[in-house]
Order: C-alpha cells, then sequence, then structure tokens
C-alpha cells in the first residue's frame, strides 16, 4: 500500500503570487516590498531583503510568531492609514483557486485505500482560510503544518517526523512542485516524487 504526501500551494491550491505583490505595493511603495517581502510586484524573486524581514518570514512559516505579530511588524512599513485588515487582504490575494478536479483526485486515492496527508510549508491565515472554504479535512488523513511542527520544508528534520509520524511505511509519493523540496525528501527519506498531481496521475495511468 502506498502513502501519499501533497504539497499545498502550488500543487493543490493555485497561487498568485504577482496580485499578492502589486496589493503591498500599494500599502507600502516598492522600495519597502522589496526589502520586506523580497519580491516585486511582477512576482520576481530580488536580493534587496533584509536579516530581519527573512527572519519575520521564517518564524512566521515555522509558527514561532503568531498572524496579529505578524501583521504588526509588516504594519511598521506600510504607509500612514493602512490598517492590519488592509495588510491581510494584502497577504490573502496570493490565494487563487483550487480546482475542484484536484480534490477529487486525492478523494480518489482515499477511496482506493491509500492514506493521503497534507504536507505544507504556510501559516495559520493562508490555510485557516483555505481549510473553512474547502474543508481538507474531510479529504486527508492528517495535516503536517510547518507553523504547527515549527519546522519546514526542505529541512531534513520535517520530512523524517513525518515519515515517523506516518509509521515508517516502505512506500510514500510525495507530490511538491519545488525541486529543493522533492530532491530533500527523496535524499532523506528515500519517497518518490513527483511535481504536479497532473505529472502523478500520469504516471499511475501508465500502471493501469
Amino acid at each position: 500500500m502506498t502513502v501519499y504526501v501533497f504539497d499545498l500551494g502550488g500543487v493543490l491550491i493555485k497561487l498568485d503570487v504577482k496580485r499578492c505583490f502589486i496589493a503591498f505595493k500599494r500599502l507600502m511603495g516598492e522600495e519597502n516590498m522589496r526589502a520586506v517581502l523580497g519580491m516585486d510586484s511582477h512576482g520576481e524573486g530580488v536580493k534587496a531583503v533584509s536579516v530581519a524581514s527573512k527572519q519575520l518570514m521564517a518564524d512566521f512559516e515555522r509558527g514561532l510568531i503568531e498572524p496579529d505579530e505578524f501583521i504588526s511588524q509588516i504594519l511598521q512599513y506600510c504607509r500612514p492609514g493602512t490598517t492590519g485588515t488592509d495588510v491581510t487582504e494584502a497577504w490573502m490575494a496570493m490565494l487563487d483557486e483550487l480546482p475542484a478536479e484536484r480534490l477529487l483526485f486525492v478523494e480518489k486515492l482515499r477511496k482506493a485505500g491509500h492514506p493521503v496527508y497534507l504536507l505544507s510549508n504556510g501559516n495559520d491565515l493562508h490555510f485557516g482560510f483555505i481549510n473553512r472554504q474547502y474543508r481538507l479535512d474531510a479529504y486527508f488523513d492528517g495535516f503536517f503544518l510547518s507553523q504547527k511542527m515549527h519546522m519546514s520544508k526542505p529541512e531534513p528534520q520535517i520530512f523524517e517526523a513525518v515519515q515517523k509520524a506516518i509509521g515508517n511505511p516502505p512506500s510514500v509519493v510525495f507530490i511538491d512542485d519545488i525541486q529543493a523540496n522533492r530532491q530533500a525528501a527523496e535524499q532523506t527519506v528515500g519517497w518518490q516524487t513527483y511535481a504536479s498531481i497532473d505529472e502523478l496521475s500520469e504516471s499511475l495511468r501508465g500502471l493501469q
């Protein structure tokens, strides 16, 4: 029996990074947006991001700071009159749709007797919204979230922790759109990896 572990952003839910950073540009300007968020309004990565800002993002992703504190820190770089609600809405602008066929694919695997889990680098703001909107708990046997585990991909420790938590199964398939995460999973715990649901689906069709 194969266990399937899915990433969330970029694999299940579509992301619109450009829309997010355009929203932040309106709140704090291009220079601050680059320094704080490390990307420009086209969604492209830049090097002009401060050490403190990198730490802020990393701490939020690992659940070391609460959403209110994250928003408060971001507000320090925003134009006068910007509210916490403005920052939250800009942050949430990153989330796009979650196509129904992707959840149906997960559901099909589970109905066939395969345990399915979610392993995501995220944060409470994004995950809370997605789970309320799409009821992910109805499709997965469990969640492994960076903000709850206080570690994140591609750190080897997070893959080792998941492998142990799911009972050290001999066959695990991991779907993640980021190559560094797939490589770490392969090298750390020997998982078979795919970059997308479409790639996995095509592979399974080939076995039929």
